[in-house]
C-alpha cells in the first residue's frame, strides 16, 4: 500500500528480518492483540515525516519511487517495530524521593511513607517552588533516557502543583517541552491527584477549586486534551472523582482515571460510567470493574513497573482482561515515588513475565492500543501509510526488546529523522 504513490521517498530501510506494523484498526482487543503477522524480508518507505509503504521488500519497487539523494539501508540483522507510546507518565516534576526508595528497599510501605510527610506531597513541595525554565531542564533528560529506549509519543501529567498557579506552571512546562524534544507529549491534567496539606480539614473546597477555579484555567490556555483523577481509598472517592470529570468533560478535557491501584475502589466502574477512554493501573480490578471496562469500550492501561517498584505484591490481572476483550495499553508510569525505569521495553518485560502477557500482546499495548488509549491512533502507533515515522530499529529479532540490559534497540525514528541510535 501507500500513502501517495506519486510521492517520493527520502529515506527506504529495506530487507529488515521482521517487520511488525502492529497495524489497525484501533484498539486490538481480544485474540488481535496477539495477531501480529511479521513480515520477513520486511521493508519501510518515508516522504518526509511520513511513511509511504510499509511491507514485503518485493513489493517496495512497484509502490514507492525514489528522491534524488534518498538514503537507502539495507537492515537483514534488524527488526522494525512502531516507536512506543507511553500512556501515562508523571515525568515532569521537581526534586527526587531516592531516599523513600531506600526506605521501601528497608520495607516501609507506601502508605508508611506518605504518612510521613513523603510520596507525592514530598514532589509537590519541590514543584511549588520551580519555574516552568526549572520544571524544563529538570525533566528533559528522562525524555532523552525515554526517547533512548524507544518511545516517540507519551502522556505526561500535572498534579504535583495542587494549587491552580502551580498546575499551570507544569502544564506550561510541558507545553515548552513538547515544543523542544523529539518525544510528542500529550498533556493531561491531574489537579486531581492528591489532597493537599492546606485542604485536609475542607477536602470539599478543594474539589471546589479544581471544578471552578483549576480546571477553568486549564481549558481557557488550552494546556491540556484529559482530565485525571487518582480514585483510590484515602484520595478521591468515585463521587468526588465524577464531580471533577464530569466538569472536565463539560470544559472540553476528556477524562481518564488511576482506578483499582491500591485496592478495589470502584474506580474501574465509574471510568465506564463518566466514558474515559482510559483506566490504569487496575491491580485490584474486581468482576465487576472488569465487566464495566469492556460494556464500556474503556481501555486498561497496566503499569507493571510501578507495581513492580512499589513492592505491591501483585500485578493487574492482564491476562484475564485480554480474554474479556478489553483492550489492554502498556505504560512506564515515569514518576518520582515508584515509576523509575524510562523503558517501555521493561514495561514490557514485566507484562510478559508477571502479568502473563505473550510478547506480541505486550508490543501492541506498548503501540497501538497505547495510541488509542491517547486518542492519537490516527497518527501513531503502527506503522502504516499516511502515519508519522516513528520507528523502532532492534537488532536481531523483535522479541530482543525483553533481553532486559541487552543493547536491542539499535535506532529511533522520529518523525523520519533519526533521533536516537545509529542506521
Amino acid at each position: 500500500m501507500t500513502a501517495a504513490a506519486s510521492t517520493p521517498a527520502t529515506l527506504v530501510i529495506r530487507h529488515c528480518r521482521q517487520l511488525i506494523t502492529c497495524a489497525g484498526p484501533a484498539p486490538r482487543a481480544g485474540a488481535r492483540m496477539g495477531n501480529l503477522d511479521p513480515i520477513a524480508d520486511g521493508a519501510i518507505a518515508v516522504a518526509g515525516e511520513q511513511i509511504l509503504f510499509a511491507g514485503p521488500t518485493a513489493d517496495l519497487d512497484r509502490s514507492a519511487t525514489l528522491a534524488p539523494g534518498a538514503r537507502v539501508i539495507d537492515a537483514p540483522d534488524s527488526s522494525l517495530v512502531p516507536g512506543f507510546v507511553d500512556a501515562h507518565t508523571h515525568a515532569v516534576f521537581a526534586g527526587d524521593r531516592l531516599d523513600e526508595l531506600r526506605l521501601r528497599l528497608a520495607g516501609a510501605t507506601y502508605g508508611e511513607i506518605a504518612s510521613n510527610g513523603g510520596g507525592i506531597l514530598s514532589t509537590v513541595r519541590a514543584t511549588r517552588s520551580s519555574t516552568v525554565g526549572d520544571l524544563v531542564a529538570a525533566s528533559r533528560t528522562r525524555f532523552d533516557d525515554m526517547l533512548a529506549n524507544g518511545t516517540t509519543t507519551c502522556e505526561v501529567k500535572s498534579g504535583y502543583g495542587l494549587t491552580t498557579s502551580s498546575e499551570l506552571t507544569m502544564l506550561r512546562a510541558i507545553r515548552a517541552i513538547d515544543a523542544q524534544h523529539p518525544i510528542d507529549l500529550v498533556p493531561t491534567f491531574m489537579g486531581a491527584h492528591e489532597v493537599p496539606p492546606e485542604f485536609r480539614d475542607t477536602r470539599a473546597d478543594y474539589i471546589r477549586t479544581i471544578v471552578e477555579e483549576m480546571i477553568p484555567a486549564v481549558a481557557a490556555e488550552k494546556l491540556a486534551r484529559w482530565c485525571d483523577v487518582f480514585c483510590e481509598t484515602g484520595v478521591f472517592t468515585p463521587k468526588e472523582s465524577a464531580q471533577i470529570l464530569e466538569a472536565g468533560v463539560a470544559a472540553g478535557l476528556a477524562p481518564r482515571i488511576h482506578a483499582d491501584e491500591l485496592g478495589a475502589s470502584g474506580g474501574s466502574e465509574l471510568a465506564a460510567r463518566v466514558g474515559a477512554r482510559s483506566a490504569d493501573h487496575l491491580v485490584h480490578v474486581s468482576e465487576a470493574g472488569m465487566h464495566a471496562l469492556a460494556t464500556g469500550g474503556v481501555t486498561a492501561t497496566l503499569l507493571p513497573s510501578a507495581a513492580f517498584y512499589l513492592k505491591l505484591g501483585r500485578f493487574a490481572p492482564a491476562r484475564r482482561l485480554i480474554e474479556r476483550s478489553i483492550p489492554v495499553a502498556l505504560a512506564t508510569d515515569v514518576n518520582p515515588g515508584g515509576g523509575f525505569s524510562p523503558s517501555m521495553p521493561f514495561a514490557m518485560t514485566l507484562a510478559c513475565f508477571a502479568m502473563g502477557m505473550t510478547f506480541e500482546e505486550a508490543l501492541v499495548g506498548a503501540t497501538i492500543n497505547g495510541a488509542w488509549s491517547l486518542d492519537v491512533a490516527d497518527t501513531v502507533g503502527s506503522l502504516e501509510p499516511g502515519k508519522l515515522a516513528d520507528v523502532v530499529v532492534v537488532r536481531g529479532d523483535a522479541i530482543n526488546l525483553i533481553r532486559v540490559g541487552a543493547p536491542a534497540v539499535a535506532a529511533v525514528l522520529k518523525r523520519g529523522t533519526l533521533v536516537a541510535g545509529t542506521l
